[in-house]
């Protein structure tokens, strides 16, 4: 299985949802989830990010218009995972994210 470099980002609204109640279950790999949450009154084509049961977030709204286009299509292709945690950095960017297209 190939794979290509997506993106990367910061989790944006990290501080605004339920980031701290699952903060040390994140490392470097742990297996995020993608959902589209079009009813979003700030961004039509919100992503938000989810680990587990989770709400982490959103992906960025200028890194979001690509995805957002993957999951409309129900193109099922890509993977994110972390790439970063620092506890020590301030709370939107805590945790960092890559995003990889599979064939």
């Amino acid at each position: 299985m190939g794979k290509e470099h997506l993106a990367n980002f910061n989790i944006a609204g990290f501080t605004y949802y339920d980031g701290v109640d699952c903060f040390r279950e994140l490392h470097i790999g742990t297996h995020l989830k993608l959902v589209l949450e079009e009813d979003n009154k700030y961004d039509p084509r919100a992503v938000a990010i989810y680990f587990e049961d989770y709400k982490l977030g959103f992906v960025p709204r200028d890194e979001n218009r690509i995805i957002y286009k993957l999951l409309k299509i129900e193109l099922d292709c890509s993977m994110a995972k972390v790439q970063m945690v620092d506890g020590n950095a301030m709370p939107e960017d805590q945790v960092g994210v890559v995003v990889h297209l599979y064939n």
